[in-house]
């Protein structure tokens, strides 16, 4: 905390020297949306492919201030504060970052994501962010810390009258990945870097060290590899800033070398015992190292539509010994699983694909990938469904009545991280988990990747009015939670009833007014068998209920923009 308050303290030096480059953060309410709409209607940049982010309006797509996409809209300077300003020789520029609150509630347990630094917690959380961004000829910085206030109130997790065995099963499983029940019994304050960078930036390209929220992949919902779910971490990036273009086509991409954090906590809250002992095991407290990469291209012949593919591996830090453990996807040397293992390796890659039709107004998306893939095509042809995991996704915008900036969109998207082979799931083999780096493929106890999480899946579907920033939705939910634990568990019985599934139903929007961008959300879920657990009473017919749970979430926020 000290670091950050003295690092904002020597930006506010430079003050008295407008900068344009700085990057729309992942999930920045109504406007990263607000831009992959305007492409939709035809009226941005279709060599865009939204699959590399965060995005960087200004060498994107050529929006002088990102954070007002409708170059018209008259802007105010409420606060009567100096907001942005240039040195004299016009080398030096800085300009003041959105304020942001974000609030969440929920009122029974922990839901959600797509969050950032949020904890998935119950009661009351905030988070609040500001910044700075300067620039000095090819240098950029970009100062944006987050901070987190959480309640982290108690609630009901891995039900206590489970039998023993099952309970066991459950730390089986949660031991090889980080992923805490609850993040200890008290309320939690953080702070973090954010979604902060120093970069050197050369016409297309970008180098630098970052600790934004990165997504990779075209899903809205989820996304395989890179998401927003857990907080950003320390990496190193050498990324594009728009499209380079070939005489083929163009091309957009990312390749990062990270440090993960583990969350510090264990499983369950207090800790379980199996006959006297404990059944969780802890695991290796030293640092992890994540490489990865994103690549996207759009023929040329095809304006609107794009392919590419993602790849990730983390090792243990103190493993690192070659160039090959740094950059495991440049290295000649292919290795069988057998040496990932012990290596302490643990990969995984997809390949998606996006389409736009702005003539239809309307785009079509589809991300598949395999969990701690071999490397060797010959799998993948014979057996595509074995850890495998998949995103589908589509969206259109109709007219509404006469009025050409007004719309209805409707969207859909379906995720299946789901085990298909019964012999994975018996042998532990899910997504994001691992036996040899038993944090799994998370950073800060939350999964990199899709927020649903191992053995999750999700059909959703939301219809909205929108007009520029304005947005106005209804959203329907089902999620089944980990369904890989429910058959590992459960497999002498194949008891059917079990299945833990959310039903949820959300009202949602934005709406801008003169500088400020208010967000809200209103979701009730009903959690059906809630932690897998059904009622045991003898007189009750087949389908016995579940321990069913209702949980109301309220989301809030307000953004203010110089």
């Amino acid at each position: 905390m000290k670091k950050i308050i003295l690092l904002f303290s020597l930006f506010l030096i430079f003050l008295n020297y407008v900068a344009k480059s700085q990057s729309l953060p992942v999930g920045t309410m109504a406007l990263e949306d607000a831009y992959r709409r305007k492409q939709l209607s035809g009226e941005l940049d279709l060599s865009i492919s939204f699959t590399v982010r965060p995005l960087i309006p200004l060498s994107g797509f050529n929006q002088k201030d990102g954070f007002y996409p409708d170059s018209t809209e008259k802007r105010y300077n409420l606060l009567n504060a100096d907001i942005r300003g240039t040195s004299k020789d016009g080398k030096f520029k800085w300009q003041l970052l959105p304020l942001s609150l974000q609030m969440q509630v929920n009122s029974h347990h922990p839901y959600g994501w797509n969050d950032g630094a949020m904890l998935p917690a119950k009661g009351l959380q905030t988070v609040a962010s500001a910044g700075i961004y300067a620039e000095y000829g090819w240098l950029s910085i970009q100062f944006r810390p987050e901070i987190v206030l959480a309640a982290n109130g108690d609630f009901d997790t891995f039900d206590k009258d489970h039998y023993d065995v099952i309970a066991a099963r459950y730390y089986d499983f949660y031991n090889n990945i980080d992923l805490p029940a609850r993040f200890g019994n008290d309320g939690i304050t953080q702070a973090y870097w954010g979604q902060s960078s120093i970069r050197v930036n050369y016409k297309a390209m970008s180098f630098g060290l970052s600790t934004e929220n990165l997504w990779w992949g075209p899903g809205m919902r989820n996304s395989l590899l890179m998401s927003n779910t857990a907080p950003g971490f320390k990496h190193l990036t050498l990324n594009t800033r728009k499209p380079i273009s070939t005489p083929v086509g163009s091309f957009e991409g990312q390749i990062i070398a990270g440090r993960l954090e583990n969350s510090g906590y264990g499983v369950l809250e207090p800790e379980r015992e199996y006959f006297g002992e404990s059944l969780f095991v802890p695991k290796y407290n030293g640092w992890r190292y994540l490489a990865g990469l994103v690549l996207t291209y759009q023929p040329k012949i095809i304006p609107g539509f794009f392919i590419g593919l993602t790849r990730s591996s983390q090792s243990y830090g103190s493993s690192m010994n070659s160039f090959g453990d740094y950059f495991p996807f440049f290295s000649s040397k292919k290795q069988s699983m057998a040496a990932e293992a012990i290596n302490k390796r643990d990969q995984r890659n997809s390949y998606f694909m996006r389409w736009l039709w702005p003539e239809e107004k309307a785009e079509v998306y589809f991300e598949y990938g395999r969990n701690n893939y071999s490397g060797d095509s010959k799998d993948l042809q014979l057996e595509a469904n074995v850890s495998r995991a998949y995103i589908f996704g589509v969206r259109k915008l109709f007219p509404f009545g006469r009025r050409q900036n007004e719309s209805l969109m409707v969207s859909a998207e379906v995720t299946q991280m789901q085990e298909t082979d019964v012999t994975k799931v018996l042998n532990l083999e899910s997504w994001y988990t691992s036996k040899n780096i038993r944090q799994g493929y998370t950073n800060r106890g939350e999964v990199l990747g899709a927020g649903i999480g191992p053995g999750g899946n999700l059909q959703s579907v939301e219809v909205s009015w929108v007009k520029g920033l304005k947005r106005l939705g209804l959203q329907v939910e089902r999620f089944v939670h980990n369904n890989d634990f429910y058959y590992y568990a459960y497999v002498d019985s194949r008891d059917y009833r079990r299945h833990w599934t959310d039903l949820s139903l959300a009202a949602s929007g934005e709406w801008d007014y003169k500088n400020f961008i208010f967000n809200a959300k209103l979701q009730g879920i009903q959690s059906l068998n809630y932690q897998w657990y059904l009622l045991q009473n003898p007189d009750q017919p087949y389908m016995t209920p579940g321990k069913d749970a209702f949980n109301l979430q309220i989301q809030a926020g307000i953004t203010y923009r110089f």
